[in-house]
């Protein structure tokens, strides 16, 4: 089964990088997006890059809103092109089909994320050589990372969902948009409506906070809901279901 998830990863990949009629249009738009959140915004806040923990955790997350419309077309967009029935015509178990899918936007949202904070360390090295050779703290990092990974995970484990139940690929990231604006919009509307005496004790909780130990708690959290995403994913996803849909 390994090997036919690989190959619908291979497939979804294919169709991402060809999204603009050309392998060059999917790579200049990868470019555009290192370019934005590897190089630019980092060079914005210079060496405060390392010195705020809010920094690349907020930003790394960024890249990582890129894949929705990956795992919008999922299943919506197969069906809108008239190739879902296709695809499971083919000798692929529903079970790789789903997973294939779901890694497919999973490990581009994470590669992505990986990619932008390595290119960030090394734009900010560049930018200020006086200082020394600067890098996140080690286990920081790495639960940046999982954080990433498990955020991609929750992304598209509802973004299958969503496909499953959309009748076009529009109508699915119009759905998933949503829930991206309660997650990333609000908070940047509603804090700076808080009253100021209540946004001095939030910023001092915000310097002072263990950054290491709420990724931690953060990052398992998640990974039980993407655990149950997953199972309900794998519920959903039957050959027999979606062909009289």
């Amino acid at each position: 089964m390994f090997t036919d998830i690989i190959t619908i990863i291979r497939k979804e990949w294919k169709e991402m990088f060809m999204m603009r009629g050309s392998l060059r249009g999917g790579l200049t738009n990868l470019l555009i997006q290192f370019g934005v959140f590897g190089v630019f915004i980092p060079w914005q806040f210079a060496s405060d890059w390392f010195k705020s923990p809010l920094n690349p955790l907020i930003w790394s997350w960024m890249p990582v809103f890129m894949a929705t419309w990956m795992v919008s077309d999922a299943i919506a967009g197969e069906r809108e092109r008239h190739t879902l029935e296709t695809l499971l015509a083919s000798r692929l178990s529903d079970r790789a089909i789903y997973l294939g899918k779901l890694s497919a936007a999973i490990l581009y949202g994470f590669g992505l994320a990986l990619v932008n904070l390595l290119l960030a360390a090394v734009t900010v090295n560049l930018v200020h050589p006086g200082d020394g050779l600067q890098f996140y703290p080690l286990g920081f990092f790495f639960l940046i990372l999982a954080f990433d990974m498990l955020g991609c995970g929750l992304l598209a484990g509802l973004g299958v969902l969503v496909s499953l139940r959309a009748a076009t690929a529009r109508q699915a990231y119009q759905r998933m948009s949503i829930v991206l604006m309660a997650v990333w919009l609000l908070p940047v509307v509603v804090v700076p409506m808080l009253p100021e005496s209540w946004k001095a004790p939030m910023m001092a909780v915000l310097m002072n906070a263990n950054y290491n130990a709420i990724l931690l708690w953060v990052c398992l959290g998640l990974l039980v809901i993407d655990g149950a995403l997953v199972a309900a994913g794998q519920t959903r996803f039957k050959r027999a279901r979606l062909v009289i849909e």
